[in-house]
């Protein structure tokens, strides 16, 4: 299931850029993020894969949406300029970030490639 993100849930389930100044993952599995808006066109193509992508990687990744509307303090703290972004959170090295509405398959490689997680 797709969780969406506050800044309070963020800080305590992803990264604490409050207290870190160093990225330090604060999950216990890796993670995709998807900053989106309720108006973005592309935004609404993706979600439905990342819905698959959820079921498909049940209890092995963390999938979380952020509102850049309501979150703004959190897409400005990820330098977020373009919707759909994402970022890929790996439990061990830093995160890495993709823009646009990238096809099922590019994500699926993304996430055997930079969360080291195979379905």
């Amino acid at each position: 299931m797709i969780e969406n993100l506050t800044k309070e849930t963020f800080l305590k389930k992803v990264f604490n850029f409050e207290k870190n100044k160093e990225w330090k993952f604060e999950g216990d599995k890796p993670a995709l993020i998807d900053f989106y808006a309720d108006w973005c066109g592309p935004c609404k193509m993706l979600a439905p894969i990342l819905e698959q992508l959820s079921e498909e990687y049940k209890d092995k990744i963390d999938i979380y949406k952020i509102d850049t509307e309501a979150e703004q303090e959190l897409s400005a703290a990820f330098g977020i300029r373009s919707i759909p972004s994402m970022l890929f959170c790996p439990t061990d090295t830093e995160p890495q970030m993709a823009n646009g509405a990238l096809p099922k398959a590019d994500l699926e490689r993304i996430v055997e490639e930079v969360l080291k997680v195979q379905k």
